[in-house]
């Protein structure tokens, strides 16, 4: 037999060493790629981490200079007031440590804790969440408002706690929650008669007076709705969360925005669609809790009868057909004073030239003599804002809007 040696091993040989050249280029670029991003990352790792390390440090130290700044000028400003600094242990004693048994609920600012100082006084906490930009800032605005408001219809701050990450509002006690605890629910509206009602109405429009008119500086309170009524022992009324409040002086009467505060259902047309918010963004807020106290349904809850898809759309369309009195809660039976209740339903107009100021509103409330203009029929934004909310989750992070209790926030300059 014969053998061919050439071919033998040419054929054995060649393709290996081609193959092999190949695997280790690849290896190569591999390691010439990894290698130097593996070591840039690793370095770069220790940076960030310091560079948001410090990037904290300097906001918290930002913050706690701007608290320390409020407080000071609190001091100097309101000397002689009743407003206390509360130690971190008294708050946790008051509060048994923060027990959940303790807890009155869950709000964007944080919890809100019942407690008892040593000598019975009972108040209520509430408890900045840490991390809570929008709630410092609402912390701040209640603290720099509230030395200079005094009314009987206002709830009073008691004092603030702030020491070392812990912030907190400290509050008289309210033994009888909100007024969406009473009014909402069909057997715990019962209580709430026409009287009692009424006595709320106008307890909350005195409260507003005071804000934008007889205060030492005209407040637009933003954020006025039944869940931030409290209600006292003889269930008196008294406006609470000044969180979202704007300040003006006596001679400043509006103002413009780009970013919109405030629950939705509750806010005037021309604050949510240009921005424009005045003292008449909170007669048109009032309106609506009117509408609510009246009829025992929620604004947010989207009744829909004909086009309309809110409270204020639904009303007028009852207005229009006649049927108003089918408006009225039930709890409240029959027997109502017609002409008190037709001028509750006749305040939350669309068109703040056609809204009352809170002058008028209290003089209306007061007098059989003074009546409001009819209501006008409700402008297209309503059924715009009402199809979008209930279309979408959400408006994004600075304006989020949730359904049941649909919240429009900010962090808004100035504040």
């Amino acid at each position: 037999m014969r053998y061919e040696k050439d071919v033998f091993f040419t054929k054995n040989q060649d393709k290996p060493l081609v193959g092999s050249n190949k695997g280790s280029n690849t290896t190569l670029w591999v390691v010439a790629i990894v290698v130097p991003v593996t070591v840039l990352l690793a370095c770069s790792l220790p940076c960030f981490l310091w560079i948001r390390k410090r990037r904290r440090r300097v906001i918290t130290t930002s913050r706690t200079m701007e608290m320390e700044q409020v407080l000071k000028l609190w001091r100097i400003e309101e000397s002689e007031s009743e407003f206390s600094l509360f130690d971190f242990d008294q708050i946790a004693d008051a509060t048994n440590n923060f027990s959940d048994d303790h807890k009155l609920g869950q709000g964007g600012f944080g919890p809100v804790y019942k407690g008892e100082l040593p000598g019975g006084l009972e108040i209520a906490i509430k408890r900045l969440s840490s991390d809570s930009v929008q709630g410092l800032m609402e912390f701040k605005t209640e603290i720099q408002l509230i030395a200079k408001l005094q009314h009987t219809n206002l709830v009073r701050l008691l004092g603030c706690c702030v020491q070392a990450d812990e912030k907190m509002l400290v509050y008289e006690y309210m033994h009888n929650k909100s007024l969406d605890f009473f009014i909402f629910d069909a057997d715990k509206g019962k209580i709430l008669t026409w009287d009692r009602r009424f006595r709320i109405v106008d307890g909350v429009a005195q409260g507003l007076l005071y804000l934008h008119r007889h205060s030492r500086l005209r407040v637009i309170h933003r954020d006025l709705k039944a869940s931030n009524i409290l209600l006292d022992r003889d269930m008196n009324p008294k406006i609470s969360d000044f969180g979202m409040a704007r300040i003006f002086c006596s001679n400043v009467t509006e103002a413009n925005t780009t970013r919109v505060v405030g629950t939705h259902g509750y806010i005037a047309p021309e604050y949510a669609s240009e921005g424009l918010f005045s003292i008449k963004s909170d007669v048109f807020s009032f309106g609506v809790l009117l509408l609510e106290i009246i009829s025992g349904k929620r604004t947010a809850g989207f009744y829909q009868y004909g086009k309309f898809f809110n409270l204020t759309g639904y009303a007028y369309q009852m207005w229009k057909d006649g049927k108003w009195h089918e408006l009225v809660d039930p709890a409240l039976g029959d027997d109502l004073p017609v002409g008190e209740v037709i001028k509750c339903l006749q305040v939350a107009q669309d068109s703040a030239d056609d809204r009352p100021n809170m002058s008028e509103v209290v003089a209306m409330l007061g007098s059989e003599g003074i009546t409001m203009p009819e209501p006008r029929q409700p402008a297209y934004f309503n059924v715009w804002i009402s199809s979008l909310a209930v279309s979408s989750d959400s408006f994004g992070e600075s304006s989020t809007c949730r359904i049941s209790n649909i919240t429009l926030t900010d962090h808004e300059e100035g504040r």
